[in-house]
């Protein structure tokens, strides 16, 4: 299927690795022109070497910028001043019990998930409407709705993302730009597969095994009983970012397995 990006201009936020990646790497193979961002020169670098080596595209650049630092925010959208598609994927995630977070963290994680998303859009939504075409989409989370009781200041701030973009779309009304949120459920990032690897050192048992009890303990509801590929999100992703999916506005579009059981 031609998903007709070869025109379009996409910055993925927290794109060396993991979902962020796997969504470059996607665009890349449809023909769109893709800048990358990680916190350094460095992971972008070799980001870039791999996703030319995988896609055979040239058309791939990179700015680094810390999503909890706004003076590199800043240089970020100075370098970059307008784009065609905006993908909000540069988040943190950490368990922790609810009465060890302290504010710190509650800011913070706001800091990274949910204002990384604001700024960006602040910057590039009236362009977009401007110009009467453009994609933002929010990489929320089923933990936005089904808010996990291990890290409820992440669930927060993903129920703060499906907010903001809910909101962005209303202000769409009647022209060619879209905002939707994508709820991945448990994906096989490199930080969920750093998550089950530690996991599986402390308790002694096998990675398999780890993942087994996570789906049997912790997310018994999954249809699928697995982590959902990168590749797989990004599919999503990147086909909700493209041309055919104009009549999609205001959306929270889920690719959780069926965890959430829910009908709407």
């Amino acid at each position: 299927m031609d998903l007709k990006l070869e025109d379009k201009k996409a910055f993925i936020s927290g794109s060396t690795a993991g979902i962020g990646f796997a969504i470059a790497k996607r665009f890349l193979l449809e023909g769109a022109t893709v800048i990358i961002n990680g916190r350094s020169q460095e992971s972008i670098d070799k980001a870039i070497e791999e996703l030319k080596s995988e896609t055979g595209s040239n058309k791939i650049t990179g700015i680094p910028a810390d999503f909890s630092n706004v003076e590199e925010v800043d240089i970020l959208l100075k370098e970059l001043p307008a784009v065609d598609i905006l993908i909000n994927n540069a988040g943190i995630f950490e368990p922790k019990a609810f009465v060890d977070i302290p504010d710190e963290d509650w800011l913070r994680f706001f800091e990274v998930n949910v204002l990384s998303g604001i700024r960006l859009a602040r910057q590039y939504f009236p362009q977009m409407l401007a110009k009467n075409w453009g994609r933002i989409i929010f990489i929320s989370s089923e933990s936005g709705i089904f808010i996990p009781d291990e890290m409820i200041h992440y669930g927060m701030t993903k129920t703060a993302q499906l907010a903001v973009a809910r909101g962005l779309a209303e202000l769409t009304k009647g022209s060619n730009v879209t905002v939707n949120s994508i709820l991945p459920g448990p994906t096989k990032s490199r930080g969920v597969g750093k998550f089950i690897e530690d996991l599986s050192v402390s308790s002694g048992k096998s990675v398999k095994k780890v993942e087994e009890e996570f789906f049997q303990d912790m997310r018994p509801t999954s249809l699928i009983q697995r982590f959902a590929t990168v590749e797989e999100v990004a599919d999503t992703v990147v086909y909700y970012s493209s041309p055919l999916a104009s009549a999609t506005n205001g959306a929270a579009i889920r690719v959780e397995g069926g965890l959430v059981k829910s009908i709407i």
